[in-house]
């Protein structure tokens, strides 16, 4: 009976959650699908301009997953009134973030575009883009906040679900607007831009109705211009850490795009369509990670540590096998990708064949790290270890390795490649030492009155 009960709670999370990172994943290929129709620069310009959402996107991973160690703990001991508040603490964050970001795109596009190629073909492709984009963020800042409180508070399908609704017509809107159907003119890369800051309104209107319902945890808008106090400097504590972690890691990740840009349009092109690929499959094994850090936290926040414990091994060992299934399933599907790719020049096809093939491995490592890094540790409050593990993996190891390698010993393309890839996998050692230890079973909810930790800490 337990087994089923965890099995059936596990499942209800991470289902809905894997679809909707499925969804926003097909959103990216089918801007290279249907872009590469158009030519390679243009898939390779978008592919380089997403870049800078990518860095967004960190501040809202970070963001989320802050929101989730306190939501998910106050939700599990039925405190709706201090999730609530976990929403306006983040929104503040989020909104400001967007802002930045916005600006950025909005007044500085060739700069940014500029950090990750020296081609200026692609730069001035990829400014228009940028300019578009940009407003999209503004949206996202509430959207993306509001959506991973519903995970958190018992409505993860209806998160699906409003998820769903605008990568669809990302997808629709991307057909119609860059190759001109139904009497539309025919905008390309600007067409690409405007299919998403519509999708991503559409998405922000889903969830301001959603909003509407004030029997559910919503976004109470007076709430923003109070002070967050104990749960803004929990929120603070936690959620810095993984900031960091997530900058760390992701401007790490973005140097393998900055390496690979360096490396030819052959290279960009191959990889762009590598890493959809990879995020593509990877979906039901990021769904588990997230799935982790509710479910654990749920525990946890009950007081019931003992079960967070067992909790936590039994979902190492299921993200350990997604991951291999995962890595199975890209091989098969590897023939089909390669025959997808047809305005890709010889080259790099041959470069994204045997990418695939790396990226199989890759996602046994991204599997099991995504789950107890992201997931289980941090839903006990244990941050600080992924900032660490990442700073050093990342850069004390993996970029200056790939900088020699391109840049002074100019090895092949696929082995620079291939180093870039081995990121997750040489963390794994540490990562399960550190599990072991079982500092992430700890009760991180506090009386709102005292200040104190809830009983059944530890």
């Amino acid at each position: 009976m337990k087994n089923r009960a965890f099995y059936k709670k596990l499942f209800a999370l991470v289902l809905p959650i894997a679809v909707q990172n499925l969804m926003t994943a097909l959103v990216s290929a089918s801007d290279a699908l249907m872009l590469g129709f158009l030519n390679q620069d243009a898939l390779s310009a978008v592919s380089l301009a997403t870049q800078a959402q990518f860095v967004l996107n960190l501040f809202y991973a970070a963001l989320t997953i802050g929101t989730t160690i306190l939501a998910a703990q106050y939700w599990g001991r039925q405190d709706a009134e201090a999730v609530e508040k976990v929403l306006a603490v983040a929104l503040r964050f989020s909104m400001g973030i967007s802002l930045a970001f916005f600006l950025a795109a909005l007044l500085a596009p060739g700069g940014i575009m500029r950090v990750f190629t020296d081609d200026p073909v692609l730069i001035r492709l990829g400014i228009p883009y940028l300019k578009i984009v940009g407003w999209s963020w503004l949206f996202m800042g509430i959207s993306q906040i509001y959506l991973c409180i519903m995970k958190n508070s018992g409505r993860t399908l209806r998160s699906t679900v409003y998820g769903s609704v605008a990568v669809f017509l990302n997808i629709a809107l991307n057909a119609v607007l860059i190759f001109g159907l139904f009497g539309m003119p025919g905008l390309g890369i600007r067409g690409a831009a405007i299919a998403t800051l519509i999708s991503r309104a559409a998405e922000l209107l889903c969830v301001l109705w959603e909003n509407r319902k004030k029997e559910e945890v919503c976004i109470r808008w007076t709430a923003l211009k109070n002070g967050g106090g104990v749960l803004q400097r929990d929120f603070c504590r936690y959620t810095g850490p993984v900031l960091a972690n997530e900058l760390v890691w992701g401007c790490g990740f973005t140097m393998f795009s900055v390496i690979m840009g360096h490396l030819g349009s052959d290279a960009v092109a191959a990889n762009s369509i590598a890493n959809i690929v990879k995020n593509i499959i990877a979906c039901f094994c990021l769904g588990i990670g997230s799935g982790s850090g509710i479910l654990v936290g749920n525990e946890l926040g009950r007081g019931d540590l003992s079960r967070a414990k067992e909790y936590g091994g039994r979902l190492c060992r299921i993200a350990l096998g997604a991951g291999a299934l995962s890595g199975l399933v890209l091989l098969v599907f590897s023939p089909l990708i390669l025959g997808f790719a047809g305005t890709l020049t010889p080259r790099a096809k041959e470069y994204l064949q045997v990418m695939l093939l790396i990226c199989a491995y890759y996602l046994v490592g991204k599997s099991l790290n995504s789950t107890v890094v992201a997931g289980i540790f941090c839903a006990g409050g244990d941050t600080r270890f992924g900032l660490l593990c990442d700073a050093v993996t990342m850069w004390i190891v993996i970029v200056p390795v790939g900088m020699l390698a391109a840049f002074v010993l100019r090895l092949p393309v696929l082995a620079v490649y291939f180093l870039l890839n081995l990121d997750e996998i040489i963390k794994l050692p540490a990562v399960y030492r550190h599990y072991r230890k079982y500092r992430w079973v700890r009760n991180l909810t506090v009386q709102e009155d005292s200040g104190a930790p809830a009983a059944g800490t530890s």
